[in-house]
């Protein structure tokens, strides 16, 4: 689906950047994993082969993603997909939480996208267009008790994404986002290791169980293949129904599946 097709992952090292990567490299793709973690993402693109690279980038510096941008258009000869993939939430509510830690995560997960696609794009529109994908979440499209921060940035991360959509649509480059409700990942690790929490939340979904990163990962393939070719400004929930529900009582755990008059 992605055969010798040019990919940046950020955020590639773990969770579902990891999935991500392994399943573009599946398919085809020549990828550069973009991570803080050397350790990991070092081991995976050895683990992988041929086609699969790695940077060491820390995307709250400017001055580090536009190094990371040219590195991976240099070794991979050009750019078809930017996945901008990293990310990273913390808990507070508005008069406890410290500036700097807002800071940090805005930088991380909205300014960052700004300053990736910047210095990406002009190398997608030399290639005659191509695909970027963002990771949003669940908690940009709804609030969330207490992640105040995280839910800012990435509803700014949706809306952000409609906008280079509408801006770049005549330059053939397809811009989506991807939402993911709770997936299994080290970052969810405090939650889902809390039975009583991990139970509790899990009645919020619909389907009654987190996602897997291969389930995200392979949302990011459609994006990213010629099947999505019509699909732009688009902000995809992959977070087994929680987003469609309204949080009102289950009315078959309630009456069960009986007709209410």
């Amino acid at each position: 689906m992605l055969q010798n097709k040019k990919a940046i992952i950020t955020g590639g090292a773990s969770g579902i950047g990891a999935q991500t990567v392994r399943l573009f490299h599946e398919n085809g793709a020549n990828v550069v994993i973009a991570d803080m973690n050397e350790e990991l993402g070092t081991a995976l693109a050895k683990e992988l082969g041929d086609g699969v690279f790695f940077v060491k980038v820390d995307l709250s510096q400017p001055e580090e993603i536009e190094k990371m941008v040219s590195f991976a258009t240099e070794t991979l000869g050009g750019l078809d997909i930017l996945i901008n993939n990293a990310g990273f939430g913390t808990y507070g509510r508005t008069h406890i939480i410290e500036p700097e830690t807002w800071y940090k995560v805005m930088e991380v997960n909205l300014n960052a996208l700004f300053h990736t696609c910047r210095h990406a794009i002009p190398h997608l529109m030399n290639n005659g267009g191509g695909s970027i994908i963002n990771t949003a979440s669940v908690s940009g499209t709804r609030a969330d008790y207490g992640f105040n921060a995280y839910a800012a940035a990435k509803g700014g991360v949706i809306n952000y994404t409609r906008n280079l959509a509408l801006d770049y649509a005549t330059d053939n480059i397809r811009v989506n986002s991807v939402s993911p409700g709770l997936i299994k990942t080290p970052l969810t690790g405090p939650l889902t290791g809390q039975p009583d929490a991990y139970k509790e939340y899990l009645h919020n979904i619909p389907m009654s169980r987190a996602g897997e990163p291969e389930e995200i990962a392979k949302v990011m393939l459609f994006l990213a293949s010629d099947l999505a070719s019509y699909v732009t400004g688009q902000n995809l929930c992959v977070d087994g129904g929680s987003s469609a529900w309204n949080g009102q009582p289950r009315f078959t755990k309630i009456f069960g599946d009986v007709t209410i008059p």
